[in-house]
């Protein structure tokens, strides 16, 4: 999805701000439908995560459809020992970050935010640079004919 000079960048990018935030455990920055770009997630199986992080997205942009909260922005999941923060990332990803329990939420959510717009503009320009699938063909229709659904053999 993302070229590998942008996966560095992105890792790059997670292992700064975990630096700037100890009681950050992991950070995983994934694309919406749940595949890996980059982590530094030391004891957490990254993929498992990437994969609850896009179902757990698909719920959360369902919930603010519903209630007319607009577009996907963030995801908090506090358990017994700590949180699950996911920040939107861009049009295409999302930033996942597990912290400690003691940590300062709103320092979790100023420091996710900002780390979730850098990763954004960088999977969001590699991705306008990415070359485009070509489309694919389509046979040709007669002028006014209506186009043929496949038959199912029973």
């Amino acid at each position: 999805m993302v070229p590998e000079a942008e996966a560095q960048d992105v890792l790059a990018e997670l292992q700064r701000l975990r630096a700037r935030v100890p009681l950050l455990s992991g950070a995983l920055a994934a694309s919406t439908d749940g595949l890996v770009l980059a982590h530094d997630t030391p004891g957490v199986e990254a993929e498992g995560v990437a994969a609850l992080t896009a179902a757990a997205l698909g719920v959360a942009i369902r919930m603010t459809d519903a209630t007319g909260r607009g577009g996907f922005r963030e995801l908090v999941v506090r358990g017994e020992t700590g949180y699950i923060a996911t920040y939107a990332a861009g049009s295409q990803a999302v930033l996942t970050l597990l912290a400690e329990d003691r940590i300062n939420v709103g320092r979790l959510h100023l420091e996710g935010r900002r780390a979730g717009s850098r990763i954004g503009e960088l999977v969001d320009r590699a991705l306008a640079r990415a070359p485009q699938p070509a489309p694919v063909p389509r046979a040709p229709q007669q002028p006014g004919a209506l186009p043929q659904r496949p038959t199912r053999d029973h």
